[in-house]
């Protein structure tokens, strides 16, 4: 990054990458980091990596604007996932009602953009969600120890098209494919539960592909797998993952990796775009 900021902010969901992220930021000099967790979703262990950590609940968008207001952080990223349907099953603030109810369509990319408009509206640049985490993010290559047989070079192929396509229309960024048969596609349960469902339908040997949509907003919603992915794909037996180059965080790598190669998992980067 050409500009390294002094002080950063972390609005932080699930999972280890909003640790990962704040332990990198402080590798890379940033004095100051600072981070809102949200109760019932975020880590605790995240307080030993940053600065400082104040919590809100989910919803309450006027609460949490009113903390980073008062935070006197200027630049955030979004880390971290929330649980999809929060979206159906949450109270939320009047802001927040507000928010949504000014949305014709509700995906990742609408909310989390609204989000961001909100932010700037109290002085608040959201950076991109790659920020410190470029070396978690593959070229293209094989990562794992077996590449993919012919049929799974074959369906990461079909896979690759089909996933840039549906990614394209703000459905999901994961397809699932065996023998040339889509087995499943994610939409707004995430890639977990659509691998879930894939393996229920296909059984064994089904290959996963992970992209970044067309022309996608780096600041939030970057595609994402670590060691909780792999263990998902264990359970339903996938023979193969890729993602796509450069435009995927891997998160612990080594981990990751070594994972794959102990199932006997090809995991291999794709160049999409």
């Amino acid at each position: 990054m050409n500009t390294q900021p002094d002080k950063l902010g972390i609005i932080a969901g699930r999972g280890a990458y909003p640790l990962l992220l704040a332990q990198s930021a402080k590798r890379e000099g940033v004095g100051t980091v600072f981070a809102v967790g949200f109760k019932g979703e975020t880590d605790p262990k995240l307080a030993q990596y940053v600065d400082a950590l104040e919590w809100v609940h989910l919803g309450l968008l006027d609460k949490l604007l009113n903390i980073i207001g008062r935070s006197g952080v200027g630049q955030f990223v979004m880390a971290g996932q929330i649980r999809p349907t929060h979206l159906f099953h949450l109270r939320m603030d009047k802001r927040m009602l507000a928010l949504l109810g000014r949305l014709r369509q509700r995906n990742a990319e609408t909310i989390f953009g609204a989000l961001g408009a909100e932010l700037k509206s109290v002085g608040v640049e959201l950076l991109p969600a790659s920020l410190f985490m470029e070396s978690c993010m593959p070229d293209a290559g094989l990562l794992s120890v077996r590449a993919p047989t012919p049929r799974e070079a074959r369906d990461i192929e079909l896979g690759l098209k089909l996933a840039k396509t549906v990614s394209s229309l703000d459905i999901g960024q994961t397809v699932i494919v065996k023998e040339g048969t889509v087995l499943a596609v994610e939409a707004f349960e995430g890639t977990n539960d659509a691998i879930r469902r894939a393996a229920k339908l296909g059984g064994a040997g089904a290959v996963v592909v992970k992209v970044a949509k067309p022309g996608h907003d780096m600041r939030f919603d970057i595609p994402v797998v670590g060691v909780h992915t792999l263990k998902v794909l264990r359970k339903a037996r996938v023979s193969a993952l890729a993602v796509e180059a450069r435009r995927t965080i891997v998160l612990e790598r080594e981990k990751v990796v070594a994972a794959a190669d102990k199932a006997g998992l090809a995991l291999i980067a794709v160049a999409g775009e």
